[in-house]
């Protein structure tokens, strides 16, 4: 037997089947209407849970530790593998090292390459250590570019070349100078005066592989 159809108070009568179907569906949808509302609410919770985490528990005013490249025990390695002193630039607080390395070819070369420490500071200077080598190899690490003047920096004579700023690898300004067979070349995008303060703080140094040679 099958169950008659509720009476509506509002109508006085049993629904149809089209009004029955229809007041269904109409809850149906306002049950789903209600669900995404709670979905985004929930939502929006877990986001916010988040954001507190990342905001409370996250340490600030501290930047990431960045990997300091120890520039003595490196040149230890190079002067056992040369033969002979490699420099190591004793630099203040200004300077960071970014990379510092034996590079191989026709010319063996013991290359250091420093930057500003400071985040409003820019600029760069390789400085580079030709073993058994002089001021003609230094072309090959300016673009072709000679030496076209030169200074006096701590009592010695270096070579000055001057590059502009079209360069390929943004070196605009380089001095080299001898030191007994090595050639000492310091090359970069730095000032003339702060490549020169850079030499100068160099000349112990230089000195030391000049009289070991």
């Amino acid at each position: 037997m099958s169950k008659s159809a509720p009476i509506v108070a509002e109508l006085g009568r049993p629904e149809t089947p089209e009004e029955t179907a229809a007041r269904k569906a109409e809850f149906s949808k306002n049950y789903r209407a209600s669900q995404n509302f709670r979905n985004l609410i929930a939502a929006l919770l877990v986001t916010l849970a988040v954001v507190a985490v990342v905001i409370f528990a996250v340490p600030r005013g501290e930047r990431a530790s960045e990997t300091k490249i120890d520039v003595s025990a490196i040149a230890a390695d190079v002067e056992t593998t040369m033969g002979s002193p490699a420099v190591v630039p004793e630099l203040d607080d200004f300077w960071r090292v970014n990379a510092a390395e034996l590079q191989g070819g026709a010319t063996v070369v013991w290359n250091i390459t420093v930057a500003p420490a400071a985040e409003n500071e820019r600029g760069f200077i390789r400085i580079a250590q030709a073993f058994d080598d002089d001021s003609s190899w230094a072309p090959q690490m300016l673009n072709g570019t000679a030496a076209t003047d030169t200074t006096r920096i701590g009592g010695l004579e270096w070579d000055v070349y001057s590059l502009g700023r079209d360069t390929e690898d943004n070196v605009s300004y380089a001095i080299g100078t001898q030191a007994g067979d090595d050639y000492i070349l310091l090359y970069g995008s730095r000032s003339a005066d702060s490549t020169a303060e850079l030499a100068e703080s160099l000349i112990p140094q230089i000195n030391v592989i000049a009289e070991a040679s």
